[in-house]
């Protein structure tokens, strides 16, 4: 097995929320209120008011986009210690996304006008929030970079870089991907239809890149796909799915 992920399994717990401070985040713990979702129920649909954020303290959330002819798009997968949502600036703003609960969920719930109160008075906390602003940004703009750039080879390679740093666990065969994902999920990730991921993925086993076991992915040679992908080494909080 050539190469490693960027994240060593001590720090696959994600927690977007760690651009904050232990003293901040414990002020906006104060101001959340904890609500049960179930699996496939929805946050927030697109065109929804963005009047909250959302902490995941126990569970999964699906951000997806649905174009002009119907096709949905993955944009973020979230999970235990993300934060979601959309911060207005102090304007009325509207989410430009759909959050699907994909997993029973423990969410903390943030008013928007309880936060503004803090921001207002806690300057530091202000600071850090433009942070996390621009860390779902990066995040954002690097998954286009892949596909505009390089086309649907290069992410694919790329979102299988990502699932890798998320929920690879290393097997003598190479990074077992423990979370299950179809190649129609695949291609939601890319914007491409499952046969084109299919026809993908086969290639990249006759290579000897990948290998697929009872619906797991496995990466025997993730240098291969840095290549393919001109994987420039971002940090680890933005090389996610």
């Amino acid at each position: 097995m050539r190469g490693q992920p960027f994240l060593t399994q001590e720090r696959r717990t994600w927690q977007n929320t760690s651009i904050l401070s232990e003293q901040n985040f414990l002020k906006l713990k104060e101001i959340m209120y904890d609500h049960t979702f179930e699996a496939g129920s929805y946050l927030f649909w697109e065109g929804d008011p963005a009047d909250k954020l959302f902490y995941i303290k126990q569970g999964q959330v699906k951000l997806t986009k649905t174009n002009a002819e119907g096709k949905e798009f993955t944009l973020h997968m979230f999970q235990d210690g993300d934060l979601v949502g959309e911060l207005a600036g102090f304007t009325t703003l509207k989410h430009s996304y759909n959050a699907l609960v994909t997993k029973d969920s423990i969410i903390g719930v943030i008013q928007t006008r309880d936060l503004e109160v803090l921001l207002w008075q806690h300057g530091d906390l202000a600071v850090e929030f433009i942070k996390w602003m621009g860390l779902m940004n990066r995040i954002t703009e690097t998954k286009v970079r892949d596909l505009m750039f390089y086309g649907k080879p290069g992410a694919l390679c790329s979102t299988l870089i990502r699932l890798a740093n998320t929920y690879g666990k290393q097997t003598e065969q190479g990074w077992l991907i423990s979370h299950k994902v179809t190649h129609a999920e695949l291609g939601d990730f890319i914007g491409a239809t499952r046969e084109s991921v299919n026809r993908m993925l086969r290639d990249l086993a006759k290579k000897g890149v990948i290998a697929q076991e009872q619906g797991h992915i496995i990466i025997k040679d993730i240098d291969y796909l840095r290549d393919i992908c001109h994987c420039e080494h971002c940090p680890v909080t933005v090389c996610r799915i």
